[in-house]
């Protein structure tokens, strides 16, 4: 979730008269350690992931399965090895915006690529083990990207009635926020900003048996305006910061050698992160609708869009400064690299950024391609402020800069040192979702390091503009967009120098995820897949063991098999499971009785019991003698 600290937090109509301040001084705050980093340089390669688990509870009798509304207990109990040692602990544990969700970290970055490459899926297995040996006996953890049935009547226990003062939802109650501060705070002053409760609408798949007013059964509609998405026919409609930020994701952060470094490899991860959006893509059902897409990101930046009607253009600016394209939570609007295979015609979308930030920026010798990346990030208004947390000293704090830059929720985010921190120039990569099994988690997390290394050791050039990219964002989310859609990507990414001077649209065509990976091989359009690319860079620049090259094999395979739809991802699979399941009316409802034995299967995958072949192919996990 990002920057969470202790303290008072203000309400929004105290919080928006210190904006302005916190603006100014984050800007100093981030100069500061510019200053002091810009030269820092020769930091090893070290990185770390993060999986977020969903804990719920199964009834005895009934068999019901319901979100349980007490990670805050677990967590307590987890984190006391950290408070009582907390640079010898395997693990660390964090809370997240629902109260049924954990966080896990392993306690130490990983450092390099090498055999250690091992231990990630164990550091995973143990992880979900220990969480497991504090739960209650009919209580269960799983690595779901959205829980199915969430908004609908008695989804979790215990019971509370939704229409709470905090979110206002006509279906979430307040009781399945966290109870840290932060996350009510940053709900309610969400709302309070935007001037009424968030909007989510996302389309409903469309069966034989599917009333086009479906979901219009379960709400009032807040409207009767017809050109309201709420009240469009096959329109799944969500009210709630919760419905977002309650989904579970997989991600991952990198320390780079040196910002330039750093800068590189954040461009080029940027354009691959719908491409590994749809790869990973396993959110299909939505307030217990099957959807007719397959991931979550929409879900989350519709969930936190504070955006006014003058910001999104509906109303003449008065009180506010500018037009936005877009919420906090989205995909990068510019490119920062000044490397030899960046172009200025890739930054093709039009930048919105906060003028007196970008002055001060780059008055004191800031580039200006990096000070309109911070300035557009200063747009946004704090939302969360610490009322004993505001006159600090810039020198020796970031909590300022930090509350702006944690709130911007993009698919990459670039993350410069803390002051008095060892930790160097970083980039963290965001919209990949979680996996079922560790194995799965493992593989992406794996691949995604190799891929960062490969690009900074190999030149790769995966710049197309950044419209493209946005383009790639929304196709990611389309139903089974991996294997029956093409994504706007490079023709040749092993071209590294910068010295084209031709037409930008020349270098990037339309292909499928399964070229991409795996490659073409049209006689008129033969290309190399990336999977191919980073086998040859592992055994040519990586001595690996035979042990480790055994299990990278098998993690590549599994990318490769997602890549060309001979696996499907956990959303095509879920419609599957739902589509074919006894009491399933092809009317797009999933029933209690659907989810309960959807998620009992998904526990017997993950702990091996069963084996889904069409998910998990048996020869990928067998050298671990179960799907963990």
């Amino acid at each position: 979730m990002g920057f969470i600290a202790e303290g008072n937090t203000l309400v929004w109509e105290d919080a928006e008269k210190y904006a302005d301040y916190i603006r100014q001084h984050g800007v100093e705050q981030l100069l500061n350690i510019w200053n002091d980093q810009k030269d820092r340089g020769n930091d090893v390669f070290t990185w770390g992931d993060e999986v977020e688990y969903i804990l719920v509870s199964v009834d005895n009798e009934t068999k019901d399965i319901k979100l349980a509304l007490r990670s805050h207990e677990v967590l307590a109990v987890l984190m006391q090895k950290e408070k009582l040692d907390p640079q010898n602990v395997d693990y660390l544990w964090r809370p997240e915006y629902g109260r049924f969700m954990i966080e896990g970290t392993p306690g130490q970055p990983y450092h390099g690529l090498g055999r250690q490459l091992l231990s990630i899926e164990e550091s995973l297995i143990k992880r979900r083990e220990e969480i497991e040996s504090h739960l209650k006996e009919n209580e269960r953890i799983l690595t779901i990207a959205s829980y199915p049935r969430m908004g609908v009547e008695h989804f979790a226990e215990p019971y509370s009635s939704p229409n709470g003062l905090v979110a206002e939802s006509q279906f979430l109650p307040d009781t399945v926020i966290n109870p840290h501060f932060r996350f009510s705070t940053l709900t309610a002053n969400i709302r309070k900003r935007r001037g009424k409760n968030v909007s989510i609408n996302i389309p409903m798949y469309k069966d034989i048996n599917t009333p086009p007013q479906q979901d219009h059964q379960t709400f009032v509609s807040p409207s009767n305006d017809k050109a309201e998405p709420y009240n469009q026919p096959y329109n799944i409609y969500m009210d709630a910061m919760g419905f977002g930020m309650g989904c579970c994701c997989l991600q991952a952060t990198f320390q780079m050698s040196n910002i330039e470094e750093a800068r590189n490899v954040y461009d080029h991860m940027a354009v691959m992160a719908p491409i590994m959006l749809s790869l990973t893509a396993s959110s299909a059902i939505f307030k217990g609708l099957l959807s007719d897409i397959d991931a979550r990101w929409t879900v989350i930046s519709q969930s936190v869009d504070d955006r006014t009607p003058e910001e999104l253009g509906q109303q003449p600016l008065k009180h506010n400064k500018c037009v936005i394209n877009k919420s906090r939570y989205d995909s990068i609007d510019t490119f920062i690299s000044r490397g030899n295979t960046y172009r200025a015609e890739y930054n093709d979308l039009p930048l919105v950024y906060d003028k007196p930030s970008l002055e001060r920026m780059v008055g004191a010798g800031m580039d200006e391609q990096l000070a309109r990346h911070f300035a557009h990030l200063f747009i946004r208004d704090p939302l969360v402020i610490y009322s004993d947390k505001i006159e600090l000293d810039d020198k020796t704090h970031s909590d300022h800069f930090e509350n702006i830059q944690s709130t911007n929720w993009q698919t990459v985010r670039f993350k410069p040192p803390s002051p008095g921190s060892p930790i160097g120039w970083r980039v963290e990569f965001r919209p990949m979702e979680v996996q079922l099994t560790d194995f799965e988690n493992a593989a992406f997390i794996v691949f995604v390091a190799i891929l960062m290394r490969a690009i900074s050791d190999l030149k790769l050039n995966f710049y197309v503009p950044i419209t493209k990219v946005d383009e790639n964002m929304k196709t990611a989310h389309l139903r089974n967009s991996v294997v029956n859609n093409k994504f706007y990507f490079r023709k040749n990414i092993t071209v590294s120098t910068g010295t084209s001077t031709g037409n930008v649209d020349e270098e990037y065509e339309l292909m499928t995820i399964d070229e991409i990976f795996n490659g073409c091989k049209e006689e008129a359009r033969e290309s190399v897949g990336l999977l191919s690319i980073i086998r040859k860079y592992v055994a040519e620049n990586k001595s690996f063991d035979a042990e480790t090259n055994r299990l990278m094999d098998r993690y590549f395979s599994l990318i490769g098999k997602r890549a060309s739809g001979e696996l499907m991802t956990m959303s095509t699979w879920t419609r599957h499971f739902v589509q074919n399941h006894p009491s399933y009316k092809h009317d797009s409802v999933v029933s209690q009785e659907i989810q309960n034995d959807l998620l009992q299967r998904c526990f017997q995958i993950t702990n091996g019991s069963t084996h889904e072949p069409k998910l998990l192919s048996a020869e990928l996990i067998t050298a671990t003698g179960g799907a963990n």
